[in-house]
């Protein structure tokens, strides 16, 4: 009986670790995307042995970090309305997508500069998802351009939002003005060509 507990006990400890050393990552790598495991350690409340017995790399701790998240995003996405007006509906998805993006941008760097580029981009896979659907609707309301693959036209959606980022990162643009020039160069690349 005093084992089971004991037992249930450290793996109490155990949790509430993963969660302080999870929302320290999250803290420290979203102002400063190099912080060390030893920052994080100090950041959680942990010595660098109870980090590493849970997180062997800074890789592993980035990739916990970043699929937390992307779960929550997702999540967020999911409840953005993608009915009626497809470029209305595209704004939408534009301003919810941004908004995620501009307050992770420094994590997004960090992953960048670690995880592999098809990691990252897997990550995006069900919002990116729900991006193709409604590009492929715009296409058959006449609403969207349906004179370049939607696979392309998905890339372009990903890469200015996240091409914006790293816009901000370099210190070329303000994060006031990026919700404007994303909304106005998106709606325009994916507007009906007329003849």
């Amino acid at each position: 009986m005093q084992e089971q507990a004991g037992a249930r006990g450290r793996r109490a400890d155990a949790q509430r670790n993963v969660g302080a050393i999870l929302a320290a990552a999250r803290e420290r790598l979203s102002t400063d995307p190099t912080a060390s495991m030893q920052e994080v350690a100090l950041a959680a409340g942990v010595g660098r042995v109870t980090l590493y017995s849970h997180f062997k790399s800074r890789t592993e701790l980035l990739d916990a970090v970043f699929t937390q998240v992307m779960t929550e995003a997702e999540q967020a996405l999911a409840d953005v309305d993608l009915t009626g007006d497809e470029p209305a509906a595209l704004a939408r998805l534009i301003r919810s997508s941004w908004r995620i993006v501009e307050q992770s941008r420094l994590l997004l760097f960090a992953a960048q500069l670690e995880l592999p580029a098809d990691r990252i981009r897997e990550y995006h896979h069900r919002p990116l998802e729900r991006l193709e659907s409604l590009i492929r609707r715009g296409r058959r309301n006449k609403t969207f351009r349906a004179d370049l693959p939607v696979s392309w036209m998905v890339s372009v959606f990903y890469n200015v939002i996240h091409g914006a980022a790293d816009e901000i990162n370099a210190g070329r643009l303000t994060a006031e003005r990026a919700p404007k020039l994303i909304t106005t160069t998106l709606l325009a690349a994916f507007a009906p060509v007329t003849p």
